[in-house]
């Protein structure tokens, strides 16, 4: 009787080679066979010289594998090599699907590990130097996508959430409907005017990165759907936060509002030693 092999799904990062994790990049060398996005860079792949390579990539309008046929594979693999590695852009457990891979490998008794990676909106954040989060203007990040489970690009229905709560915004695979996205956000979120800034990266964190920058209102005008390159992963990044000098202000304003002092006191405080500690 065989042993059956380890499915490890490991998150490739954003994009750029050397962004993957140390885990994932030693799984990649020793791994027997590694099933990859269509995102996933060449560089990345080279990680794994001696692995069979088998693209199973999902790029919206065009010929893509099934997600039933790709956990198959991924079953039929362990019963042929001990270190299966199925390697997904950003990380696994967003927007990658990785629940259904992960049933059917614990339906078929095959064990599995989860490598987690950099998700494509935290390097995004990164390359802007913009933070997601700013103290006094947003306490709140959501993640979005309007893809739909469906496996067919002409029966997938897309609809923009309505009105997403959250300071912070970060739209995952919405560059059809960009213009469609900014309209709803400034009729009907009182989060979101005019004015919100906004940031669009595509190939975010790559050689092939570009940035297009201005705010709501143009999006919802269509100002950026000529800009937009159809080869390349979009993500689209809205609130107030990523303003960063009139977001700075407002913090200000706030804390001279409030009559907020900092207290420097614990600088002089005593260090015990031994772990304790002055109540």
């Amino acid at each position: 009787m065989s042993i059956l092999g380890t499915v490890y799904l490991v998150g490739a990062g954003p994009g750029a080679a050397d962004l993957i994790t140390i885990r994932g990049a030693k799984l990649l060398a020793k791994a027997d066979i590694v099933f990859h996005d269509a995102l996933v860079d060449e560089g990345m792949l080279a990680l794994c010289p001696n692995a069979i390579k088998v693209p199973v990539g999902k790029r919206c309008g065009k010929l893509s594998s099934a997600q039933e046929f790709i956990n198959k594979r991924l079953v039929d693999a362990a019963h042929k090599y001990q270190i299966i590695v199925r390697l997904k852009g950003g990380d696994p457990m967003l927007f990658g699907r990785a629940d259904e891979e992960i049933t059917a490998l614990s339906n078929a008794g095959i064990s599995f590990e989860i490598v987690p990676g950099i998700t494509a909106a935290l390097a995004g954040a990164a390359s802007l130097g913009k933070s997601l989060t700013l103290r006094g203007v947003s306490r709140s990040v959501a993640f979005i996508t309007l893809a739909q489970a469906s496996e067919s690009a002409e029966t997938e229905q897309k609809q923009p959430i309505p009105n997403p709560s959250a300071d912070t915004l970060v739209y995952y695979m919405g560059r059809k409907d960009a213009a469609k996205i900014a309209k709803q956000l400034i009729d009907s979120n009182p989060n979101h005017k005019d004015d919100t800034p906004v940031h669009i990266l595509e190939a975010v964190s790559t050689t092939k990165e570009r940035h297009w920058e201005s705010n709501l209102i143009a999006l919802a005008e269509g100002k950026a759907d000529h800009w937009f390159d159809p080869s390349s992963p979009a993500l689209i990044l809205i609130g107030q936060a990523l303003e960063t000098i009139k977001a700075v202000q407002t913090i200000d304003a706030n804390l001279q509002y409030l009559g907020t002092k900092v207290d420097d006191g614990l600088q002089d405080g005593l260090i015990l030693s031994n772990g304790r500690r002055s109540a």
